[in-house]
């Protein structure tokens, strides 16, 4: 079976961060996704609203770098809950356990929320994604993006002739 989910969407409010009775952090927070194909009629796109939420690092990366508005690329899960509410009637709600988020944009200009731009960080997802969490690895806020790729190095490719007379069709 296969439960996987791949959003990319604005934050609706900011997070917020909660602990459990054992203090372990979770945090939730909604994106706004908006639909692929636009309304025939219209020629507006229709928006999402799905509810997320993070565990242990992951809750607290979401909380320190993400605020109203910013763009999230959140990779999880589907999880339905069912409870009963205080009138008796069972209720539903899907929402998303994320994995990993990842900014989906860069540092705005003059953002003093903190986070960082992808140009100068490349965190948690072992260097290989700009600007990310992933659950299942550390996170090193010190994180020093790599260094720039050094130049080519000559070519061992030589010129062939534009003799075509010996290919054999």
């Amino acid at each position: 079976m296969l439960n996987h989910i791949v959003l990319m969407g604005r934050l609706t409010r900011d997070p917020e961060l909660r602990r459990t009775q054992s203090g372990v952090p979770v945090v939730s927070f909604s994106l706004a996704v908006d639909h692929d194909i636009p309304n025939k009629e219209t020629g507006e796109r229709g928006v999402d609203f799905i509810d997320i939420v993070a565990w242990r690092q992951t809750a607290e990366f979401v909380n320190k770098y993400f605020s109203k508005g910013r763009m999230a690329v959140v990779s999880g899960r589907l999880q339905i809950r069912s409870w009963t509410d205080n009138t008796g009637n069972k209720r539903r709600a899907a929402e998303v356990v994320a994995d990993n988020v990842y900014f989906g944009d860069s540092k705005r200009d003059g953002d003093s929320s903190g986070s960082y731009n992808g140009s100068s960080y490349a965190g948690g997802n072992n260097g290989s994604y700009a600007g990310g969490y992933n659950n299942n690895r550390s996170y090193n806020d010190n994180y020093a993006a790599p260094a720039a790729p050094a130049a080519p190095a000559p070519s061992d490719f030589a010129m062939l002739e534009d003799d075509d007379s010996e290919l054999p069709f």
